[in-house]
C-alpha cells in the first residue's frame, strides 16, 4: 500500500510555513475525530452481533476484533492529543514568532507518518471486521423471525 500523506509535494515539511503546518495539523486532527467515531460506531456495530452468537469458535473470533478495535481506539486517542499537542506548539511559534527548527519539522514529519500508520491499521481492520461479521452471519444460526 502506497503511504498516505496529506501534503501537495514530497517536501512540503521542510518547505511549508508555520501556517501551512498548522493547517495540515487542523486536517489531521479532523481526520483523527472521524476515525475515533467510525471506530466506536465499529465497536457498537460488532457488540450487537454478540447476542446473536451461538458459535464458540465465532465468539472468540468476534472478541478478538473487539479487542483490535479498542487498540485501535486507543491509539487514535493518543494520536489525537499528540495533534493537539504539536498543533498548540505550532500557533505558539506562530505567534511569538519563534523561528521553528529541523528538529521541529522532524517531529511533525514523524507524527505524519505514525497518522500514516495508524489509517493503514484502521483500514486493514475494518475490511478484516467486515469479512468477520459476514462470516458470523453466514455460520452461526440466525434467530427465527416472528
Amino acid at each position: 500500500m502506497e503511504s498516505i500523506r496529506k501534503r501537495p509535494k514530497g517536501d512540503f515539511i521542510a518547505e511549508a510555513n508555520m501556517e501551512q503546518l498548522y493547517a495540515l495539523t487542523k486536517h489531521w486532527n479532523s481526520d483523527l475525530h472521524f476515525f475515533k467515531d467510525d471506530l466506536n460506531f465499529l465497536y457498537k456495530l460488532l457488540d450487537s452481533y454478540f447476542i446473536w452468537i451461538d458459535k464458540d469458535e465465532n465468539y472468540k473470533v468476534a472478541s478478538k476484533m473487539k479487542n483490535e478495535l479498542l487498540k485501535l481506539r486507543e491509539r487514535c486517542e493518543d494520536l489525537l492529543e499528540k495533534t493537539d499537542k504539536h498543533r498548540q506548539q505550532i500557533g505558539k511559534m506562530i505567534l511569538e514568532k519563534i523561528k521553528d527548527s529541523r528538529v521541529f519539522r522532524l517531529e511533525h514529519e514523524h507524527l505524519e507518518d505514525e497518522i500514516a500508520s495508524f489509517v493503514k491499521a484502521f483500514r486493514l481492520n475494518r475490511l478484516e471486521l467486515f469479512k468477520v461479521t459476514e462470516y458470523i452471519k453466514d455460520t452461526d444460526r440466525l434467530p427465527e423471525t416472528y
